[in-house]
């Protein structure tokens, strides 16, 4: 009778309350949804090309929104409130999404920056105005849980559940700057090198956030992940290896060769995300042996 009661009487919580948006958060919130939304729509408008850094910024300028969206509503409805007792630290869930929507709209804003903005590009000016306020009230947001509000992340929001989403990040980024390796078999290798941990990475991010998921699995997660995380580093030290020599072998930096607009620089830029990346694995992999830093030793 005591579960049942106390599922009564959280769900008994669960009301419409729309004081929620005039809340400093809620405030926050509809300054991301709006600002995201109108500079998607200005992007939109003045159009792009089939490029993935393109493709990419469009995806975050929607992505963002929406979740923001969906958090903002669930709050509103006192949702968290039944998701927070059966299945998910919510505080935790939305702090590491406004991290997360942080990374991605800061860097979004400045790779647009410097595809689309020329001395005499006005409209590129705007549309990286608005990109770069986006990932500013973004950051609002990480500052007022994290300083103001001394939230304490229990997994997204703290260091092993951030890592797993940086890992994520810079192999977007690898894969949205992969050119120029269709060709060349030990470069395919490397793709595959990369391709393999990237699906592996949410499924560990999403079992960790539900706690209920975690604790039915058939295995224990931790010790996946520190199998994953060998795999991983041995993958990224394979690649670390083979790109460079293979892509930049023969193939000198051109004279002229703007970062805007250069297939031999977003070569270049896979190789620095590849040492970016076997870093963070690295890192991730030595932090959880020794079980520092809220990191669980294996």
């Amino acid at each position: 009778m005591g579960i049942i009661d106390d599922v009564k009487d959280t769900t008994s919580k669960a009301v419409f309350s729309p004081g929620t948006l005039l809340s400093g958060r809620g405030g926050l919130h509809m300054a991301q949804i709006i600002l995201s939304l109108v500079t998607f729509v200005l992007a939109a408008f003045r159009g792009g090309s089939s490029h993935t850094y393109w493709i990419y910024a469009m995806f975050t300028w929607a992505f963002c929104p929406i979740m923001t969206l969906i958090i903002t509503i669930i709050e509103m409805f006192k949702l968290d409130i039944i998701l927070n007792m059966f299945c998910m630290d919510w505080s935790d869930f939305a702090t590491g999404m406004a991290m997360s929507s942080t990374l991605m709209t800061v860097s979004v804003a400045i790779t647009y920056a410097n595809f689309y903005t020329c001395w005499t590009c006005l409209y590129g000016w705007i549309v990286s105005g608005f990109a770069f306020l986006c990932g500013f009230v973004y950051a609002l947001e990480v500052l007022k849980d994290k300083i103001l509000d001394r939230k304490k992340g229990t997994y997204l929001a703290a260091l092993p559940g951030f890592f797993k989403v940086l890992e994520a990040f810079v192999s977007c980024v690898i894969f949205i700057s992969l050119t120029g390796y269709r060709d060349k078999p030990a470069l395919i290798v490397c793709v595959i090198a990369y391709v393999i941990p990237f699906p592996i990475l949410p499924l560990i991010i999403a079992t960790n956030i539900l706690k209920k998921l975690k604790k039915c699995l058939p295995f224990n997660l931790d010790r996946f992940v520190f199998i994953f995380l060998v795999i991983s580093v041995v993958l990224y030290i394979f690649a670390a290896i083979v790109w460079p020599v293979f892509m930049f072998r023969n193939n000198p930096r051109p004279s002229e060769c703007p970062p805007s607009f250069c297939i031999w620089a977003i070569q270049f830029m896979v190789a620095i995300m590849t040492y970016v990346n076997l870093t963070l694995f690295t890192v991730d992999l030595i932090f959880t042996l020794l079980g520092i830093c809220g990191f669980k030793r294996t």
